[in-house]
């Protein structure tokens, strides 16, 4: 078991905090002596997710608060609800996301969900965070990838699935090949500049949430036979264990920086936590630069002036 270093005094915003490996890591982090910002779609779950960590560790010090990844207008606010407090963040963890849903969706801003939700929303909220993290000492970002990342394709053309016949799986897997890029830029970005910021990454492999059901739930269906056949078949791992390669990247004085870290047991989608393996589609720097770009041309965002 991966013991989170002492995090006393250290501000850290962990997004989809009230479920799954969100919940775990906002439970060990605040177990280990930091302030934790919930970030969370819907309130009333964020509340009742701090309360039952709060039943565990009273002293956990927990704040609930509402950003939607899906609407840029929502991430706007929360980070700008943040930078009116003034406190330093120590810690940022990307954790939310979406997992296939049944048929092409939207966000609010009209990207593609998977695109928007996975991607395109953690930039924003990373990049306008930004002045934040880099008042803090020795602040990190920890950003969650996915194995599927290593069959991802970005492809320019389409980065909203308007022309293809949409695939949910694949667009997850562009999209988490996405947050592999975002956590190695991110990196380049930060060494280029002298930035004191760490960019890792992880996945938790196969790690049993609510994140494989509630994508395929999201327009009424139910997730197919073989995928349901297949999820038997394939080793998985509780919670608690799936969590720690995040852990690991985000608090770990060993983790480097573009670290990417993930199970190190069968097909590397269960057990103790190790390097994982970058696909070779997250190390072009011309594709990481262009899709940087491309993000502050969708999002609007950019990086803020006086961090350059």
């Amino acid at each position: 078991m991966y013991n989170v270093p002492d995090q006393t005094g250290k501000h850290a915003v962990v997004t989809g905090a009230n479920s799954g490996t969100g919940k775990e890591a906002v439970r060990r982090l605040a177990d280990a002596g930091a302030h934790v910002v919930m970030a969370v779609r819907t309130v009333a779950k964020g509340e009742q997710a701090r309360d039952e960590i709060l039943a565990r560790h009273p002293h956990a010090k927990l704040d609930v608060r509402r950003v939607d990844l899906a609407d840029l207008a929502s991430v706007t606010a929360f980070a700008d609800g943040l930078i009116a407090d003034g406190a330093p963040i120590d810690l940022l963890v990307n954790n939310a996301g979406v997992m296939a849903p049944p048929s092409r969706m939207e966000t609010s801003d009209g990207f593609e969900l998977q695109m928007g939700s996975n991607f395109l929303g953690p930039f924003a909220l990373t990049v306008r965070l930004l002045p934040l993290l880099l008042a803090a000492e020795a602040p990190r970002v920890a950003t969650m990838s996915s194995g599927t990342a290593n069959y991802g394709k970005i492809d320019f053309s389409d980065l909203q699935w308007e022309s293809r016949s949409y695939s949910a799986n694949r667009s997850y897997a562009q999209s988490k090949l996405a947050n592999l890029i975002l956590i190695r830029e991110l990196a380049r970005i930060a060494a280029e500049r002298g930035w004191h910021l760490l960019s890792t990454g992880a996945h938790p492999g196969f790690t049993r949430t609510n994140l494989q059901t509630a994508g395929a739930s999201l327009g009424g269906a139910r997730p197919s036979r073989a995928s349901a056949l297949l999820n038997g078949l394939l080793p998985s791992q509780g919670v608690e264990q799936g969590t720690e390669p995040l852990l690991y990247a985000a608090t770990s004085p060993d983790a480097v920086a573009a670290g990417y870290y993930g199970p190190s047991g069968r097909f590397s989608l269960v057990g103790p936590t190790a390097t994982a393996r970058t696909t070779r589609r997250a190390q072009d720097p011309a594709v990481n630069s262009r899709l940087w770009a491309e993000a502050e041309r969708l999002t609007g965002v950019a990086l803020p002036a006086h961090a350059l």
